[in-house]
């Protein structure tokens, strides 16, 4: 049984290699005596600007480890229990044909790897491209601004997460999170992905795991169709009987809806059928870019560009007593940049992307504001997606009609001035931009309350409220803008067969908990279903 020790220092200016040793002196033993050590978790502490420090807990193995425990009597000093898993029962239904996972995002991936894994042997069908084709579409898109509809920074292979920073932080509790992890720092994440207290992996990175685990999933006999489009799920009697893709009827009565957030033409084919949906809140915004170099130093003070450490980020939230509704950073993107997202002809979405080394000049972020049914038109459950099509659309015009977005320099924003020229942010969007008024393509309460969420954030990080950073339109893909209720056995309540899943049907947040969102749902089928 290994030893855990908690808290353990090091100074910034200490090497990673020094831990081993440090281990030994808490146990009380050589450094020679450790005969397997592994570092589980890391997070800095840099709460005092003048001394920052690293805090590390780690697993050791030696001999005589009750002896060692039971002298040392250090409450930081336990043992780490090592559980054995429990042998799955599996259930007795037929599944008629193979099961299938539409989307190959994170709950679909992973979904279709655990199914994968217990020899389920997946049939999986993604709109999109496979990352390395989709990599160069959406390239092109952002050079030329021609977008393809069914290949962009939203649908493909990887899903909307592969366009991202890669965040792997999640405030689930569950322990299918660590398999996650394991498996995307097998399949080529950086090793220290699994014990970094904010890990990320990276746009760059991200994209060959992703393909790993494609390759990981055919290898146990699953099987991967790109550019195939779910056109129809066929229901009798409440029950899933077949779907149709890309013109082919497909005998189906177990499927996994893991269509991500953007699948708004599927949201409307899941209508027409019966499926229940209901109105769910989400958020509303702007992509705000500052040099990466005042996030460093107001996080770090003396210590910005530190060689151990990487570029700052941040997390912001503030409470409109006004308007009662909460304004919050997301998706920070330290030393990245925004991008083109738009997944829909004439309409426009921003979002934010870095690549695993973060070190280009700007940090940039969602600046978002809560929105809820109370904002919609209607009560039809599809009312929050045409709220966000109305102001994807405004912003697409403000912006010139050519995926050009909107921009403004935030001290222009907040007094209600149109920009005329750029000053130290020099702006990352492409295909370009037009100098416009961001108040032209927002609901007027968003951008009072961004107005006052930005003017309380400069109160928080030094330089927040810059006169010359950049405010880019708009952003409004925070999540799903609707949510799919399931039974106990995470079926849709309309619907026996269809297990709706991950951010599309509005039970995830981020790669980590879509994934295993994705997990939960195949382990309902496989205590279902006969292999």
């Amino acid at each position: 049984m290994p030893i855990k020790l908690n808290n353990i220092v090091l100074d910034i200016d200490e090497d990673i290699t020094l831990l081993k040793q440090k281990a030994a002196k808490k146990l009380k033993i050589k450094k020679e005596d450790i005969k397997d050590f592994k570092i589980i978790r890391e997070s800095i502490d840099a709460r005092k600007k003048d001394i920052i420090k690293f805090n590390y807990s780690v697993l050791v193995k030696c001999e005589n480890e009750k002896k060692i425990v039971s002298k040392l009597k250090d409450n930081s000093i336990i043992f780490e229990e090592e559980k054995e898993m429990e042998p799955f029962i599996y259930g007795d239904k037929e599944i008629k044909g193979r099961p299938v996972v539409i989307g190959l995002g994170p709950a679909g991936l992973f979904s279709a790897l655990t199914l994968a894994k217990h020899g389920y042997k997946p049939l999986i069908f993604e709109r999109g491209e496979d990352v390395d084709t989709r990599t160069e579409t959406v390239e092109k898109f952002w050079k030329e601004g021609k977008l393809i509809p069914n290949s962009n920074v939203q649908f493909g292979e990887g899903g909307a997460g592969a366009f991202s920073d890669g965040k792997l932080t999640t405030r689930i509790k569950d322990k299918r999170c660590e398999f996650v992890v394991e498996e995307l720092v097998k399949n080529g994440a950086p090793e220290e992905t699994a014990y970094q207290g904010k890990p990320h992996v990276g746009t760059d990175i991200l994209k060959d795991v992703v393909k790993n685990i494609r390759e990981e999933i055919k290898s146990l006999g699953g099987e991967v169709h790109f550019n195939s489009l779910l056109e129809k799920v066929n229901i009798e009697n409440g029950e899933l009987k077949s779907i149709v893709v890309n013109g082919k009827t497909i005998e189906c009565n177990c499927l996994v809806l893991a269509i991500g957030h953007s699948s708004r033409d599927t949201y409307e084919m899941l209508y027409e059928n019966g499926i229940e949906m209901e109105q769910k809140a989400f958020a509303v915004g702007v992509r705000i870019e500052h040099p990466q170099e005042i996030i460093n130093v107001s996080q770090y003070g003396k210590y910005a560009n530190h060689k151990r450490l990487k570029a700052a980020d941040y997390r912001l939230t503030y409470q409109s007593e006004k308007h009662n509704r909460g304004v919050y950073s997301f998706c920070m993107c330290p030393g990245g940049v925004v991008v083109a997202a738009a997944s829909e002809e004439g309409r426009l979405v921003s979002n934010g992307m870095s690549y695993h080394a973060r070190d280009l000049d700007n940090a940039n972020s969602a600046l978002v504001v809560t929105v809820g049914p109370e904002d919609f038109e209607g009560d039809h459950p599809l009312s929050g997606m045409e709220f966000q099509r109305k102001y994807e659309e405004l912003s697409f015009k403000l912006g010139g009609g050519n995926y050009k977005a909107p921009i403004q320099l935030i001290g222009d924003f907040l007094n209600d001035r149109n920009s005329t020229k750029l000053g130290s942010v020099i702006p990352s969007y492409k295909p370009g931009y037009e100098f416009k008024e961001l108040k032209n393509c927002l609901p007027e309460e968003v951008v009072e309350c961004l107005k006052e969420g930005i003017v309380f954030f400069g109160k928080k990080i030094k330089g927040y409220d810059m006169e010359d950073g950049v405010l880019t339109g708009i952003e409004t893909r925070t999540s799903a803008p609707v949510k799919m209720p399931r039974d106990k056995m995470l079926q849709s309540v309309s619907v026996k067969g269809l297990y709706p899943t991950g951010e599309g049907a509005g039970f995830a947040g981020g790669i980590i908990s879509a994934a295993v969102d994705g997990i939960k749902v195949s382990e309902r089928i496989m205590e279902e279903f006969k292999k």
